[in-house]
């Protein structure tokens, strides 16, 4: 796929083509697939209380079809016909004054890969002449996502169960325009972690970091995050999805940066861990170069086939053999591996699927799995070609969850709690990249430092 993301993105989003990716994936789980498909957009929701609107996120199942990030607009694909229409809202004089002209049919037509626009005003009559025109067809819509004031009652059939899944399923898989546009959420997400890495010496706050992430992402054009960023210093590291971003960074050792920009709503997911003072500690130093090694032992491994449950238990085997040998575990590698003591200090999964959200479709998650080291991983199984995942190892050192293990002697006969306790101001160290899988192996997208060396000569050099 090509690298250049801006000559990429110089073309319409493949709209069209998804929408017969989407017939072809009914077609396979066994659907006919011979009528119609319906998607609304996010409609204007109103703030409690108050006459301004809430925040805007557009459906992802109707912009995987649209590429329109427009709100109160209607979708229909007509199979057969190979036909896509767009109904977006018609100007409304009494908005012109206060929003300007908004998106016209000639702007929608130009913008967005659709053969036809019309305003939403004609959404009713255009439904009912095309289930006149073809008296045996079915509608595929979405549960729940059908405004009571449309009727698709005319049809000859409803599928309200089956179209939501096929775009799931469809979405996994991407095309080069949607690679492009997490490469360019990557490399603006790669200027924003940079930013507040050059900002550590003289912040004296967590929002402080925060503020120059954004205000990177802000100046190239990414406004929206595909997650509330964490930035989390010190022990407040060990807290996995930390999003105070309040504290004062003085005293603490590290500060942990989860942070990633969406671009036209698809996500980039990084993670960075740095030493506010430009140097790691022997301790943070020592942790860190494991984390490194968990990622990139299994990033190498990471190809189109791979189970990834694999991959992830090759983690927990790293971190157990690193751990080991700093001696805050003690015992025979094998059996701590079996005993899942290592989920004290790695308790959630090596990675997910990554796309228009940021923990995105089918990653098979088993919430229920009996076995401890599975629970939190987002992506189970086959990992498929052309699919974009993170890899997102850490070691953490969180008195909530380790405590309770030293309490178990199934446990606790593999910790040294005399080292550990040298461990607990490290806080926590998580590194985190996202990556396209190809047939022979992979490409990273992140285009951002990552050994220990290279990360303290960012910070230093502030």
């Amino acid at each position: 796929m090509a690298k250049d993301f801006e000559s990429v993105l110089k073309g319409k989003y493949p709209g069209k083509a998804h929408a017969k990716r989407v017939v072809q994936t009914l077609r396979d789980k066994g659907a006919v697939a011979d009528g119609f498909i319906y998607l609304e957009a996010r409609h204007t929701q109103m703030q409690e209380d108050n006459d301004g609107p809430v925040p805007f996120r557009q459906r992802r199942f109707f912009y995987y079809l649209t590429g329109c990030n427009l709100a109160d607009c209607f979708f229909v694909y007509d199979i057969q016909a190979d036909k896509s229409t767009l109904f977006i809202p018609p100007i409304d004089p009494e908005d012109v004054i206060w929003s300007g002209l908004p998106t016209t049919i000639d702007d929608a037509l130009n913008l967005y890969d659709v053969d036809d626009v019309k305003p939403n005003t004609e959404l009713a009559a255009t439904l009912k002449k095309l289930a006149s025109a073809s008296p045996k067809a079915t509608v595929y819509a979405i549960d729940g996502q059908v405004s009571d004031h449309v009727s698709l009652d005319a049809f000859a059939a409803k599928d309200l169960q089956t179209v939501k899944p096929a775009i799931e399923q469809a979405r996994v898989v991407k095309d080069e325009y949607e690679v492009a546009l997490i490469r360019r959420a990557n490399y603006v997400s790669g200027l924003g972690h940079l930013a507040a890495m050059k900002r550590a010496k003289t912040a004296k706050t967590e929002q402080e970091l925060e503020a120059s992430f954004l205000e990177r992402c802000y100046s190239y054009n990414s406004k929206e995050m595909s997650y509330h960023p964490i930035f989390a210093s010190g022990r407040a590291a060990a807290t996995l999805h930390y999003v105070d971003n309040t504290c004062p960074l003085e005293g603490k050792q590290n500060v942990l940066v989860d942070a990633g920009a969406e671009y036209n709503n698809y996500c980039a997911d990084i993670t960075r861990t740095f030493p506010i003072s430009g140097k790691f500690s022997k301790e943070s130093q020592a942790v860190y170069d494991i984390v490194l090694k968990m990622k990139n032992e299994t990033s190498a491994r990471l190809k189109g086939g791979v189970n990834y449950d694999d991959l992830h238990i090759l983690a927990h085997t790293i971190a157990i053999e690193g751990l080991l040998e700093l001696g805050i575990l003690k015992g025979d590698k094998d059996e701590i591996l079996k005993a899942r003591t290592s989920a004290a200090f790695f308790p959630h999964g090596l990675g997910h699927h990554l796309g228009m959200d940021c923990h995105d479709t089918c990653g098979g998650q088993n919430r229920q799995d009996p076995d401890k080291l599975f629970p939190n991983l987002r992506l189970r199984g086959i990992v498929p070609t052309n699919s974009v995942v993170t890899i997102e190892p850490g070691v953490y050192f969180c008195e909530f969850i380790i405590k309770p293990y030293l309490k178990d002697p199934v446990h606790s006969k593999f910790i040294d709690e005399s080292v550990l306790n040298k461990y607990w101001d490290v806080g926590g160290v998580r590194i985190e990249d996202d990556i396209l899988v190809t047939e022979t192996g992979h490409e990273n997208l992140t285009n951002l430092p990552t050994t220990a060396a290279e990360i303290e000569a960012i910070v230093a050099s502030a």
